[in-house]
């Protein structure tokens, strides 16, 4: 009945029968669903530091369910912890690397279904990925957001205070004490960056695609009602590996256009845009994600101010009612027959849903802003598209033009920050930080944070192609797309000339001539490295271009001719 049950007699029901045996697991036990638990559990950070207690309550529903379960430990990076080596170039790579070790030990082992326990920046999307690929039945469970806390001023804090605060530290307008003091409290429990960063901006899409169960985003990671969900997501693998529902049934392009449209409408990471693009490689879907937020960008509204947006934080959202709360208000566009992991429809999860509080979660007929959350520009520095976050855009922004300022490192331009090289007016340009450019791509979003809290990041702009947080705010566009590094506009920009960002065209544009431009990209010649055998050599040979998410395959270079 189970893939996972060989024929007796044969070598691979023998030897693992005698493994199994050793481990005092029973006949009876190997007979049944035999469920992996996708642990990411590490004491390196406390974005997962209680997932142990959460993967025991989820086996424990397994075995309760009917089914066998196999805890299962991948490599798991923490934005703020595994960024200090190589300025940050291994966090991307991370996420395609935590996709082969599931593969590795899912398919490797021929089990029956998989549940992840999905928490920091690049764990969902790569579960997800890993879901999309594999196709066997899977579910995963979001593992909750931290809380922050009062300093001795009586200042409440959390980690984006803190990660701000650094460029007021650099500019003199902050004194290290203060920022010590801060550090005390910004983290209260266990569980990912409080804001509506990468990570609760992919718990939010895992609950859009309909790949974990509804009303799981966001959630305190310290919560009774965590580990409720956990008991429930045990019991629920096992029956969608009874049912046979798995991962390609749910992740259609119409759940992609789903997780868009709530992206757009509570202002979501910009880096939504790449992991949803791998989520649609993985499943084989033949859409272009980068094009459906474009085009969605003109239907959806900003419906909610969660930092970095807005005042309201995302225990507010989750008391407000969460991801089906903004789900319901968005049901008039949704495709509400798409299939979800606990059987249901999209819209039988949504049917009864209230909203508790309309300024948190705003009506459609009410918005916090008419622009969408995550918008596309293109123009001549970004022919395949850049993203802007303009939920985190002053409202008031219609043009930013000023000369580049280029900078081949965050810390090169927070160092020119602190020592008053960079200008109120200035486009600051950080280049050759993509994935082929790292190769993994490399901090910028510290420097954009930087900017805020030396308090001229509404006076500066930013474009990159490098590392954005989810957290960042101001006048950036990121991912231009080709990158730097794969042959771009980007990499022949010279120091001074002006660029010109329009928020109403959404366009970014240098002020050269297409002639000029044409002929610096054919005169442009790519970076050369010797492969050195180690994992960022092998992902900068293999990684795709961003728009198709930056998956591992056959590497392209654009074509300048």
């Amino acid at each position: 009945m189970y893939r996972s049950n060989f024929k007796p007699g044969s070598t691979r029901w023998a030897v693992r029968r005698s493994q199994w045996r050793s481990m005092g697991i029973s006949d009876e036990d190997m007979l049944k669903p035999k469920i992996a638990v996708i642990n990411t559990s590490n004491s390196l950070s406390c974005c997962y530091i209680h997932l142990d207690e959460i993967s025991k309550k989820v086996q424990e529903s397994i075995r309760a369910a009917g089914g066998l379960p196999f805890e299962i430990r991948t490599v798991a990076p923490s934005d703020f912890v595994t960024s200090a080596g190589k300025k940050a170039r291994y966090l991307m790579p991370t996420r395609d690397l935590i996709v082969n070790e599931i593969e590795v030990m899912v398919e490797g082992a021929v089990l029956d279904g998989m549940i992840c326990l999905s928490s920091c920046d690049k764990t969902t999307p790569a579960h997800l990925m890993a879901a999309a690929r594999l196709n066997v039945p899977s579910l995963l469970l979001t593992c909750g957001y931290q809380i922050g806390g009062k300093c001795h001023s009586e200042k409440f804090v959390d980690i984006d205070d803190v990660y701000e605060s650094i460029g007021a530290v650099e500019t003199g307008s902050m004194t290290l004490e203060e920022l010590t003091d801060m550090t005390e409290s910004a983290i209260q429990s266990p569980g990912v960056c409080a804001g509506l960063g990468t990570a609760n901006s992919m718990h939010i899409v895992a609950e859009a695609l309909g790949m974990s169960l509804s009303g799981n985003s966001p959630i305190w990671a310290n919560s009774r009602r965590l580990r409720e969900y956990a008991q429930a997501a045990g019991k629920r693998i096992v029956e969608l590996v009874e049912q046979n529902i798995c991962p390609r049934d749910i992740l259609t392009a119409q759940a992609v256009e789903n997780a868009i449209m709530t992206v757009q409408a509570v202002g979501g990471s910009v880096n939504t845009v790449r992991h949803i693009s791998a989520v649609a490689t993985e499943a084989e879907l033949p859409i272009d994600v980068v094009g459906l937020y474009e085009s969605l960008s003109d239907k959806i509204t900003l419906l909610t101010a969660v930092r970095p947006n807005g005042p309201y934080r995302t225990e507010d959202l989750d008391v407000a009612g969460g991801t089906p709360g903004v789900l319901s208000r968005l049901k008039d566009s949704l495709h509400l027959d798409c299939l979800t992991v606990n059987g249901k429809t999209v819209g039988e999860n949504i049917a009864t849903v209230v909203v508790k509080n309309s300024e948190v979660i705003r009506p459609l007929d009410n918005p916090i802003s008419t622009r969408p959350g995550v918008a596309i520009f293109r123009g001549n520095m970004a022919p395949e598209g850049s993203i802007v976050k303009l939920s985190a855009v002053p409202a008031e922004l219609h043009e930013f033009k000023g000369p580049a300022n280029i900078f081949d490192g965050e810390d090169e331009a927070i160092t020119a920050l602190g020592n008053g090289k960079i200008q109120r007016g200035d486009v600051v340009i950080l280049r050759n930080m993509g994935v082929m450019g790292g190769p993994g791509t490399v901090f910028a979003a510290s420097f954009v944070a930087a900017l805020n809290g030396a308090g001229i990041a509404q006076y500066v702009a930013v474009v990159t192609d490098g590392e954005l947080s989810g957290l960042n705010r101001g006048i950036v566009v990121g991912q231009l797309m080709p990158e730097a590094a794969a042959g771009g506009p980007l990499a022949v920009v010279r120091q001074g000339e002006t660029v010109i960002i329009d928020v109403d065209k959404r366009r970014i544009d240098v002020d050269i001539s297409a002639l000029e431009l044409k002929q610096r990209l054919s005169d442009w010649q790519p970076l050369q490295r010797e492969p050195d055998g180690s994992w960022l050599s092998q992902y900068g040979q293999l990684v795709q271009p961003i728009a198709q998410g930056a998956v591992l395959g056959k590497r392209k270079i654009h074509n300048n001719n």
